[in-house]
């Protein structure tokens, strides 16, 4: 993109009264930001949904105005973008008909031929979230995902912490500029993210800070994944909001379930109640339910480990495998006499055990 057409769309994105939706049909429907500009305004006004007070708007000299300001930021302190139709703009975002015309980033990000999850919850986590979201990502590890969160207290900055320590890329979706962090407090954490991840927003250094940011900017955080997951939510919540985004595109939502008298346990539960989500309780069951292969699982050969240890019922699991070779998940259930939620976990703990591999078919036999 020329840095004229750069200065139009961002122009584009000023426009108080386009969201990213109409910028997407103006700029389809004349070919480019700088198009739109200079297109007549009858010809704009034979497209469905615009209007002569959103065409007015349009026109006001202030939009470029501001949009040459904000190009100086963007040169002046190196930060990164991507267009909506550029090839390395975030593919899932692609497709989410609100997906930012202009994403702003710093950071090393990376986001090709990736798995992508985001982690959100209460801010006000309880020990035992604590526990569960750094065992999910510690678990996830070895299927290398990009943890995704908003960089807020509590579950947000549990996961993306998380993610530091397990060397994994994490992502922090900013509801403000670049050219500030909030909260003031998470500034330490900055540096750590940056080195391998980053920081993503469609804010501009001018926009006011304001709690509504929030909610807009939860539609990147489920835009950008296959799978949100909710560890702790009260009744009411902004990681509720992030989980009506990504029913809405028709994403996996997972939530961590807890007593019904947790007062941060009665988002999960409810999601789970009203089938807006899946239940949680076992990290594993996030790469079974969204089909993630292990890195070994790419290798031409793969040898089952020598004196693996197995449980009780890993055992039963396997002796039945070994006598009646590949078999499918619900016919392992029935013939070990177990639920088919526990088979499930069992079978993923023995794949990373190396012992097991998946095949189509859901069905399993031994390696």
């Amino acid at each position: 993109m020329t840095e004229q057409e750069l200065i139009y769309t961002l122009a584009l994105q000023h426009v108080p009264k386009i969201g990213d939706i109409t910028a997407k049909k103006l700029i389809s429907h004349c070919g480019s930001g700088e198009a739109v500009f200079k297109e007549k305004k009858q010809n704009l006004l034979k497209i469905e949904g615009i209007g002569t007070i959103v065409i007015n708007e349009l026109f006001e000299t202030n939009h470029l105005n501001a949009a040459e300001g904000e190009l100086n930021f963007i040169k002046n302190n190196n930060i990164s973008y991507w267009y909506f139709t550029d090839y390395l703009y975030p593919e899932k975002l692609k497709h989410c008909i609100d997906g930012p015309i202009l994403l702003f980033y710093s950071g090393n990000i990376n986001l090709r031929n990736q798995n992508i999850i985001s982690v959100v919850g209460t801010r006000k986590i309880t020990t035992q979230g604590i526990s569960f979201c750094e065992n999910l990502i510690e678990t996830l590890t070895p299927y290398n995902p990009i943890i995704v969160s908003g960089f807020a207290y509590g579950t947000d900055i549990t996961a993306q912490k998380g993610a530091v320590k397990n060397n994994l890329q994490t992502i922090g979706c900013l509801a403000h500029g670049l050219n500030q962090i909030y909260p003031k407090a998470h500034k330490k954490y900055v540096h750590d993210i940056e080195k391998n991840g980053g920081f993503m927003t469609d804010f501009w250094s001018s926009d006011v800070f304001d709690r509504n940011n929030f909610l807009k900017r939860n539609r990147i955080i489920a835009g950008l994944s296959e799978a949100t997951v909710v560890i702790e939510s009260a009744e009411k919540g902004g990681s509720l909001v992030t989980v009506e985004i990504a029913n809405s595109y028709n994403r996996e939502v997972f939530a961590v379930p807890g007593r019904t008298t947790d007062s941060q346990s009665v988002g999960c539960n409810n999601l789970i109640k009203h089938q807006k989500a899946h239940l949680l309780s076992n990290p594993l069951d996030v790469p079974y339910m969204l089909n993630w292969n292990l890195e070994t699982d790419k290798k031409p050969s793969v040898q089952k480990k020598l004196f693996v240890k197995l449980d009780d019922f890993e055992k039963v699991i396997y002796n039945y495998l070994k006598e009646n070779n590949k078999q499918q998940l619900d016919v392992i259930a029935l013939n070990c006499n177990m639920p088919t939620f526990k088979v499930a976990s069992l079978l993923l703990n023995m794949e990373l055990k190396g012992v097991i591999r998946p095949l189509p078919g859901k069905q399993f036999e031994i390696i």
